[in-house]
Order: C-alpha cells, then structure tokens, then sequence
C-alpha cells in the first residue's frame, strides 16, 4: 500500500511514522511508483503503522492459513541484501504486450520463492486487479530483461534500497523505486491489525498499491463513508470511513478510487 507518492506524511517523501497508512515527507518516500514514472512529490512511503482495527472483509479471497506465521512471530532486522530468484516463467495475464517480471526473495528468510511467486501471480492475474483496465498485462519471467522486480526483503534491506531514493521507509513499510517493487517481509507475513485475520488480503493489497504506483497510478482518499476504499489509498494510515477492500476494481470492472491526494 504505498508509492512514490506526496512529500507529506505519505508517499515518496521522507516517512514520519504514522498509525497508518501515512505517507512519507518529502526528504523521503514510502515505496509507490515508479521514480521516473512519478514526479517526487507523489512519492510515498507505506508505514505499517497500526491502523484502527476492522471487521468488514476485504474481499481478497483467502483467511489466515495454518502456514501463516502468528502475530508475534519473528522477523529478521536485516539480511544480507542479496536475493534468489523464484524460478519458471507464468502464463500471460491481461491483453497485449505483458509487463515482465521476476519475484526475488532474500536469502537467509524463511520464505519460498515458488510460494511468494505463485502468490504475486495470483494477484496479478486476478480480474480485480490492473488487467482490468484492459491496457495492463503480466508475466512472470525468472531471467534479467525484465519491467520490474517485486523484491521480498527484511525490513532493513527495504531501509537500503528505498533509501538510496532518498526514501525512508523506517523499517515498517514498502516502497516502489525505479523498477523495484520493494515489499517488507514484515508486512507480507505480519499485515497491519485492519487485515490482521487475512494477510493474504494485505498481500494483495502491497502488491496492487505498489505495481498501481509503477503503472503511474498517485495516492487518493476515501471516497465516502462505508465505501470500499481504494487500493491506492493508504490504508495503513487509516480508513476514514471506507471499508477494507484490496483490489482495484471491483466484479464489475469499476474502478475503485477516490479524490486524489495532492
């Protein structure tokens, strides 16, 4: 759930700690779009801040799982900042010429790269997902020509990597740089307390808001109460009246959005 995206306390400006879905200040960024596809005052940074607790689903399909890790469980700080790439190559999803990209975890976690790659797949060839705008396609590629990377990493490797843009993701939170989608194993295992009973929720939603900055999407808002929010809200920054959802269209091909941030 972040971007390159506002200066403020939200995107791709420095991240102040937020209970929620905050945005980065300016001197650095949550994770959001891509650099050169977003000006650096829509940067933003995705604090995993805790936001107010929620019953209403998200949609996004699958509950905690048994193979989940618990609340409390263990993250590494850091790790050694080099990664193994999930190996095979996916079925197109979406019409016309696919976005290709690899799904790379960092060594020495506890974490599948097959598992993490069909779960990133799944996402991003679900229907509610950016195919729907009937421009984006995927495909997922284990060699180096690729469009963008989704990098699974320790919190302080995202610290690194978000860093050198001058990001600061405060080691709770993803970001989007270049042609890295940087998403902290924090999140990915643990979610925020909104999604706290469905991290495969959260999943989606990182992936989603995050690819949404590379394909040039900005932050909006809720666009009313009990309303389903956005996926390119930051949610971690709270709901504001807006329901959980993690996708950015709905069954109908809608797409979900709201007032930008500016």
């Amino acid at each position: 759930m972040v971007s390159l995206a506002t200066l403020v306390a939200a995107g791709c400006v420095a991240v102040v700690w937020s209970p929620s879905d905050a945005e980065v200040p300016a001197a650095a960024g949550e994770s959001g779009a891509r650099a050169e596809r977003t000006p650096p005052a829509q940067r933003s940074v995705e604090p995993s801040a805790p936001a107010p607790s929620a019953t209403a689903t998200s949609g996004a399909g699958a509950e905690r799982r048994a193979s989940d890790p618990p609340s409390g469980a263990a993250i590494p700080d850091k790790g050694p900042g080099t990664f193994v790439t999930a190996p095979g190559t996916s079925a197109n999803a979406g019409t016309g010429k696919p976005l290709r990209y690899r799904v790379e975890v960092e060594n020495g976690i506890a974490l599948s790269p097959a598992a993490a790659a069909k779960e990133v797949e799944r996402i991003l060839s679900d229907p509610r997902g950016w195919t729907a705008d009937g421009r984006s396609a995927f495909q997922r590629v284990a060699d180096e020509v690729t469009d963008f990377v989704v990098r699974i990493a320790t919190p302080g490797t995202v610290d690194d990597i978000c860093g050198q843009y001058g990001l600061d993701t405060g080691g709770e939170v993803n970001c989007n740089v270049e042609h890295n989608v940087m998403v902290n194993l924090k999140r990915w295992e643990l979610a925020t307390p909104v999604y706290a009973n469905d991290v495969h929720a959260y999943r989606a939603l990182i992936i989603n808001h995050e690819v949404g900055h590379f394909l040039g999407h900005g932050h909006v808002t809720c666009p009313g109460e009990g309303k389903p929010a956005p996926a390119m809200m930051q949610q971690i920054k709270g709901m504001h009246g807006c329901v959980p959802n993690v996708w950015p269209y709905d069954a109908e091909g809608n797409l979900i959005t709201g007032p930008p941030v500016l």
